[in-house]
């Protein structure tokens, strides 16, 4: 029987369960017992459409209230992965980035990597309905799938989250938590997101983000670049000032009409 009582502070450190726009309350509360079965209690919720508490996430949950209860609710996907290093996202749809692809084990191992490293880590899941967007998809580092019957490939929400607790909870059982080889510290995503926002304003400025109906995807396609290089704090650091310096050049040169 599961103790529902059971405080979060007392459980191993694991990635975070990121749910984009789900819908109904009983799919957020199956997700939540879902997680409690292997060992995830970090549960953030980006634009629940039915709103946040929930009784029928309560009611679906089984007993897993320690998930329901520390759940946080964020207004953007953004905002909701800002503190993590490693974000994967998972999707079946093929997708315009050249983002790497994982299979549920082979993204169990990259997040307990990170996690054994004392960094932030974290999975989205979109909506019941369409899944995660483009742009929701262009702020992740991966894509994790799952092989399924292509006849009868769709999953629902609480089978994908499932799906990839048990590979967590394998990864774990199997890896005994030892120590990995140490990993440089990733950026933080909020980093990353400023170091984005930087470089995109100076390119606007520039007219390289041109013609506009192209611009979401030159945007998605550069921010998926970075994200494959699996940026440090100092290499971010350095990235600014590296765009802040050609900034300065530009201007001047501008200034002095050469």
């Amino acid at each position: 029987m599961s103790d529902s009582s059971s405080p979060v502070s007392e459980r191993a450190p694991a990635p975070a369960v990121i749910l984009v726009a789900p819908q109904l309350g009983e799919n957020i509360g199956m997700v939540a017992r879902a997680m409690a079965n292997f060992g995830l209690s970090d549960l953030r919720l980006v634009n629940p459409r039915d709103g946040w508490p929930s009784e029928q996430a309560r009611a679906s949950a089984s007993g897993a209230d320690w998930v329901i209860d520390g759940a946080r609710l964020y207004a953007s996907t953004a905002e909701a992965i800002a503190d993590l290093g490693l974000v994967l996202a998972t999707t079946a749809r093929p997708r315009e980035m050249a983002k790497p692809v994982h299979d549920a084990e082979a993204a169990a191992t990259r997040l307990a990597g990170r996690i054994d490293a004392g960094e932030g880590a974290g999975i989205l899941f979109g909506g019941e309905r369409a899944g995660l967007d483009n742009d929701d998809i262009a702020l992740a580092d991966a894509i994790v799938t799952f092989p399924t019957d292509p006849d009868f490939a769709s999953l629902n929400l609480a089978q994908s989250v499932l799906l990839t607790g048990y590979a967590w909870f394998r990864a774990r059982g199997l890896e005994g938590g030892r120590p990995r080889a140490e990993l440089p510290p990733l950026a933080p995503k909020a980093d990353l997101e400023r170091l984005f926002e930087h470089l995109e304003g100076e390119l606007d400025t520039a007219g390289f983000l041109f013609p506009e109906e192209k611009r979401p995807s030159m945007v998605r396609n550069l921010r998926t670049i970075f994200l494959k290089a699996e940026l440090t704090e100092q290499e971010v650091r350095s990235l600014r000032g590296v765009i802040r310096a050609l900034s300065e050049l530009k201007t001047r040169r501008a200034d002095t009409g050469h």
